[in-house]
Order: C-alpha cells, then structure tokens, then sequence
C-alpha cells in the first residue's frame, strides 16, 4: 500500500465515522425526547438522550465559565492538528497506528461538528449494572476510545523490524 492510498483509506475512515456518528446523533435527537430512554437490554443498556455542554464524562459541565466552550472548540482543534500531522507522517502507512488515529479523527470531527453547531454534544448510549453506570456516551467518543486503544496495543506489542530503520535490533544479553 502506497503512502497516498493509505492516506485515502485513513481519510475514509475518519469520514465514515463523521457520517454514522451525525446519523446517530441525529436519529437519537429525533427520536428520543431530551432525558428519556428506551430500553434495550433490561438491567444493561439503554439509549438516553443527552446533552453534555462539557467535555467527556461531561466534566466541566456544570461550568459556568464562558470561555468553556472555545476552550474544548481550541482542544478539539489542536488536538486534530496533531492527528493530522501523524497520519500525514506515518511511515508505515498499513499500520494499526495509522487506523487508530484515524479513528480519533473521525470522533473528535464528530464531537466538534456538534460544539460549533449547538455548543453541546449529543449523548446517548447508556451502560449499568443495576445503580452503577458508565456516563452516557455517543459514536464518536466510542471512535476516539477504539482508536486510542489501538494506538496503546500497537505501543504495547510493537516488534521490531531490522528493516524499520536498516540497523539490527541489539540482541546482546547482559
């Protein structure tokens, strides 16, 4: 796989991401009145519809402070500069790094669509286990966990090649 046409995958990626999470945001917002849910799996899992003003796991939420929501429009920004200029870089253009920061992309291009349009984020994908639940959550962000995910297996299980760099790895034992 060439450079550009892995730069045309991880594009598509992103944009796939883009296009089912404004789906589902949307479907969500359409369909389900603000705070209500619908049951999906009793005891587990429902979809909720929510509004999160603040960042993930709606931290800074209840913020009053009305530099809040510039603030995470610049984080998300910049933090899409630096995906960017990764996958732009990327010299290993098939490479789980390469579909990881892809996916972050297309999350965080999903979150910020919605804070430029409404100045809040739509939420509604609810996991618990009887009073215990995960803060609800949306496409996008499942995309950024996935590709952060990715991102730390690929650190994690890396192997080195001799070809990566054209030195062979030290295989001295001390």
């Amino acid at each position: 796989m060439t450079k550009n046409s892995a730069r045309t995958l991880h594009l598509f990626i992103a944009f796939i991401v883009v296009v089912l999470d404004r789906w589902t945001k949307h479907m969500a917002a359409q369909r389900i009145a603000l705070y209500a849910h619908i049951q999906i799996i009793p005891g587990f899992f429902r979809l909720t519809h929510t509004e999160n003003t603040g960042a993930a796991f709606s931290l800074f939420a209840d913020s009053p402070a009305p530099w809040k929501t510039a603030m995470l429009i610049g984080f998300s920004v910049v933090a899409l500069i630096v995906v960017s200029i990764l996958l732009w870089t990327d010299n290993h253009p098939h490479s789980v790094t390469g579909v990881g920061l892809s996916l972050i992309m297309g999350g965080a291009l999903g979150n910020l669509w919605d804070r430029l349009t409404s100045g809040r984020v739509v939420d509604f994908l609810l996991f618990y286990v009887k009073r215990h639940q995960w803060p609800v959550f949306n496409l996008a962000d499942s995309a950024i966990v996935l590709g952060a995910g990715l991102l730390v297996l690929e650190i994690l299980f890396r192997k080195t090649h001799a070809s990566d760099d054209g030195v062979a790895p030290d295989r001295r034992q001390d």
